[in-house]
Formats: C-alpha cells, sequence, structure tokens
C-alpha cells in the first residue's frame, strides 16, 4: 500500500520529469500488472519524461522506450526497447538470458 502511496503522491505535481527507483517491486504479480497498465496510461496522458529503474526485464519492456543497461557501473548497451530482445550485444543477451529460463 505505501508504494501506490508514495507513486500517487509523486504523479499529484504532474512532473515533467520523474525519477520511479523499483516503483513495483514489493507488489503482488496482479497488483504490479495493474499499476503498471496506469502508470503508462498517466506517463502518456501527461506527456511525462520517466526515468525507471528497475531489474524486471518484462516491465522495462513493457513501459520504456528504451532500455539502458548498466554493469559495473557503466552503460553497457542503450536500445529502444523493441530491439532488446533480438539484440547481439553480448550484455544484453546473457540477461535476457538469465530472466527469460526455460526449463530443461
Amino acid at each position: 500500500m505505501s508504494q501506490r502511496v508514495a507513486i500517487a503522491r509523486a504523479l499529484m505535481n504532474r512532473p515533467r520529469f520523474l525519477l520511479l527507483d523499483e516503483p513495483l517491486g514489493a507488489l503482488d504479480a496482479l497488483t504490479r500488472l495493474r499499476l503498471q497498465d496506469e502508470l503508462a496510461r498517466i506517463v502518456r496522458l501527461e506527456q511525462s519524461t520517466v526515468l525507471l529503474v528497475t531489474h524486471d526485464l518484462d516491465e522495462a519492456l513493457y513501459l520504456a522506450d528504451r532500455v539502458v543497461f548498466l554493469a559495473d557501473g557503466e552503460v553497457k548497451a542503450d536500445l529502444e526497447a523493441s530491439a532488446v530482445l533480438g539484440a547481439e550485444h553480448e550484455v544484453v543477451r546473457e540477461y535476457v538470458a538469465a530472466v527469460r529460463r526455460v526449463p530443461a
């Protein structure tokens, strides 16, 4: 509940730029999906710029126009969200494989 309140408070003033650091991380899966939809709707409506920090690749691909991969404090890749899953970049391929594991 406190995460939802924090997001609502951040959006209340209709900011042009918003920094969100793992805003949906501690939510159950269904609430997280609903809030992703709502956040995407509000950002589109308000035409806000959002910097979203997340370890959830699906969330990044759903909400972002661009995805930046960081490792060891450096930018390793900066791609359009639509290009991430097919990217040839080694760091991106490794991350995608790590979070999109298929059982043997």
